[in-house]
């Protein structure tokens, strides 16, 4: 299985998410807290919004593309660490 997820982070005032795909998330996930995952999520810690499965990786990837270009739903999911404090926060 093909997985495109929605990852969130909270520092402060600065609410960021970051959308990638995976055959494992939880393992992704970790490598992103670890700090080898993307540059741009190396230093945060980083919390599951939200997961689709897919069975191709064609697909995955291009629900992927369509994920990063569609930042109201973005913004809807990034509104959630708003209304959980413990969501996504790095001290």
């Amino acid at each position: 299985m093909n997985f495109v997820y929605v990852l969130g982070s909270v520092r402060g005032r600065d609410r960021r998410t970051y959308v990638g795909w995976s055959v494992d998330i939880e393992a992704r996930l970790a490598r992103h807290n670890a700090g080898l995952g993307a540059r741009s999520t190396r230093g945060r810690n980083w919390v599951l919004l939200y997961a689709e499965r897919y069975d191709t990786r064609g697909q995955a990837m291009s629900r992927e593309i369509a994920l990063k270009r569609d930042r109201r739903f973005r913004a809807a999911l990034a509104q959630l660490m708003d209304s959980d404090p413990t969501l996504g926060r790095t001290t």
